[in-house]
């Protein structure tokens, strides 16, 4: 099986922001970022477990922010669908929480493929420890 990576967990080693990329993501939205609250941020860090837990996925790191998502997961599948999966499943979950419908993630986001030990080592001391 190969390694998923979504979320931020740069094969160059550990990428430090970029102010630019963030500065065109908020004028390309015409919506107000979202900002989770700690039940919905523990109530998306349940779903992505349960998620994975019914597809066969091995969570290696999780980090749910208040403005975004890091995991590292071992899946049978690609790390876009991967990362299509966890982002609905937690939609939904967080449509049921709020008792309403709506956007809650970014179009698409940042996945990469994890095959080397070291780079698996790097990405999970990322998410779990330099958010």
């Amino acid at each position: 099986m190969r390694r998923a990576g979504c979320g931020g967990a740069g094969g160059g080693g550990i990428q430090p922001p970029d102010e630019r990329i963030k500065l065109q993501a908020e004028l390309a939205s015409d919506t107000e970022p979202v900002v989770l609250t700690g039940e919905q941020r523990a109530a998306v860090a349940e779903q992505i477990r349960e998620t994975c837990a019914i597809r066969g996925w091995t969570i290696h790191a999780l980090n749910v922010r208040t403005t975004h998502v890091h995991v590292v997961v071992t899946a049978d599948a690609a790390p876009e669908r991967v990362m299509e999966q966890l982002k609905a499943w937690a939609s939904r979950r967080l449509n049921q929480l709020m008792g309403r419908k709506g956007q809650w993630w970014a179009y698409h986001g940042s996945t990469k493929w994890i095959n080397d030990p070291e780079y698996l080592r790097n990405a999970i001391t990322y998410v779990n420890e330099m958010q």
